[in-house]
This record gives structure tokens, C-alpha cells and sequence, in this order.
């Protein structure tokens, strides 16, 4: 009895002491901002940037043109490309068995057959709707570096450069993760350079030379390792990833798991072009790397 009553005042005194250690953690976190200025940077430029809502925007747009525009050129194109289309859509969507054998078989019509149901007409609409995501990415850019949307007059013919490039990019991208026979030890070493140089003309071109080149490279570096990194995680997680969707939810399984990992890609390569010019505007790279 004695010994109950010795220990009960010493309840709210610990109360109190964990009440003054949180307090002291959440103004530590409020001030962090202003003691470390790279981290205030950071949060502000994320929350203009809009980080999830941009980069739902660029997965939508991807799936909806640019896949189909992908499908259009393959169609037109020799054997090889299809096969690179093949392997693309398997690597970067996880694409296999029988969904993988549909994509085959549409990409093996002949042309008298995708002529007839498709048209010349119907394949360049196709791929003019497509500069919808080159738009999309653009409006990125120039979130993250606080530009001034480009007129259209400057900014078209952009528009279907990147996209061109970047299909070009998807459809040989096997072999160069494959290291061109070589294996994976060098195949991922030269995908984050093509990956990284990507991201970095990228940036240039849709900005419209309005940023010099240097200071673009920190975030495309952060964008080249982040698609290095995506693309190992996706050979290993999505084929299981989508084999188990498809038996939840039948072909539609396809969709959403594929639109799921676009989500993931397109978030990584915003956050990476975010933080880039973050890193781009710290004293000592700015130092070396030289004003916007």
C-alpha cells in the first residue's frame, strides 16, 4: 500500500516530460525548414509542382495516346522493332503470357490488313494525339523551373520530337539493358547513361533553350538512376503483379496494374526533375554549375 502510493505522483510527471518532448520534435520540424534551407526548397517546390496530380496526368496520357501511337508505329514497322516494342511492353509493364501473345498477334497483321482497319489517316491522328503527353511533360518542366508556358508556334514542333525520341528510346531499350549480349554488368551502367541523357535533353528542349544545360543535369541524373532502379524493380515485381490481378479481375487486370506502374514511373521522374533544380540552386552547385 505504502509503495502504490510513493509511485502514483511520478504518472503525470512522465506524462508531462513525453507532453515537452513531443512539443520540442514538432518545433524542431517546423523550424527545420528555415535552420537547413535546402529542406524549405524542397517542400515549397513539391507542393507547387503538385507532385501526385501531375504525374496521374502524365501516367493517364501515356496509357491512353502514347501506348496506342507505340502500337501504330510498330505495326508499320519491320519485325525487329515489334519485338522491341514486345520486350518494352514486357520490362516496363510487365506484359507476359497470354496478354503478351495478344500484343503479338495485333502486331503481326500484315499492312494490306492494319491498312484496311486502321488507315494512313487514322495512324497520324493517332500519333498527333499522342503529343498530348509531350504537352503534359512540358507543363511539368516548366512547373518545376517556374517558366512561362511556350506559344504554340515554338513550342509544336517540339512536342513531336520528344515524343518520336521517346518512343525510339522504349522500342530499343532492350538491348541496351541487356548490354547488347554483353549481360546486365553493363547493360544497366549504359541505360542510366542513355536514361540520364534523356531526361536531360528532355528538359532542354521542352523548356525551350530557356535554361542553359548544366544546370538541368542534377535532375537528370536523379531521373536517369530512378528509371534504372524502376526498371530492375519491374522485372522482378510486376510479372507477378500482374499474373495476380488478372485472376482477381480478369483482362482488366492488365489495365490497372500497368497503369498503377506508369503512376510509379511518371512520380519518380517528376520528383527527380523537382529535386534537380532544388540541387541546381544549392551555393555549391550552383558554383559550378552556373545560373539557370
Amino acid at each position: 500500500m505504502t509503495e502504490s502510493l510513493t509511485r502514483a505522483p511520478e504518472q503525470p510527471g512522465r506524462w508531462a516530460r513525453t507532453r515537452t518532448r513531443a512539443a520540442a520534435l514538432a518545433a524542431a520540424a517546423k523550424a527545420l525548414p528555415d535552420r537547413v534551407p535546402i529542406v524549405g526548397r524542397t517542400v515549397g517546390q513539391l507542393v507547387r509542382v503538385n507532385l501526385l496530380d501531375n504525374a496521374t496526368r502524365l501516367a493517364a496520357q501515356a496509357f491512353l495516346s502514347a501506348l496506342p501511337a507505340l502500337f501504330v508505329v510498330a505495326v508499320f514497322a519491320p519485325a525487329s522493332v515489334r519485338d522491341g516494342v514486345v520486350s518494352s511492353l514486357r520490362d516496363q509493364l510487365g506484359i507476359e503470357g497470354e496478354a503478351q501473345r495478344q500484343v503479338q498477334q495485333v502486331m503481326a497483321a500484315g499492312h494490306d490488313d492494319v491498312a484496311q482497319s486502321f488507315g494512313v489517316i487514322g495512324a497520324l491522328v493517332t500519333l498527333l494525339s499522342a503529343t498530348a503527353l509531350s504537352r503534359a511533360m512540358q507543363r511539368v518542366c516548366e512547373r518545376c523551373w517556374e517558366m512561362p508556358k511556350s506559344g504554340t508556334r515554338v513550342a509544336a514542333w517540339r512536342w513531336l520530337a520528344w515524343l518520336v525520341v521517346w518512343l525510339v528510346v522504349l522500342v530499343f531499350q532492350g538491348p541496351v539493358r541487356d548490354g547488347f549480349g554483353v549481360g546486365a554488368w553493363l547493360g544497366l551502367p549504359l541505360f542510366m547513361l542513355l536514361a540520364t541523357a534523356l531526361w536531360w535533353w528532355t528538359q532542354h528542349l521542352l523548356l525551350g533553350s530557356r535554361v542553359r544545360w548544366y544546370p538541368l543535369l542534377p535532375g537528370a541524373l536523379l531521373a536517369g538512376a530512378a528509371m534504372t532502379g524502376l526498371g530492375v524493380a519491374a522485372q522482378i515485381y510486376l510479372p507477378g503483379a500482374v499474373s495476380r490481378s488478372v485472376t482477381k479481375f480478369g483482362p482488366y487486370g492488365v489495365v490497372f496494374t500497368s497503369l498503377s506502374w506508369l503512376i510509379v514511373l511518371f512520380t519518380a521522374v517528376t520528383l527527380a526533375i523537382s529535386l534537380g533544380r532544388v540541387l541546381a540552386e544549392e551555393p555549391l552547385l550552383a558554383r559550378r554549375l552556373g545560373p539557370p
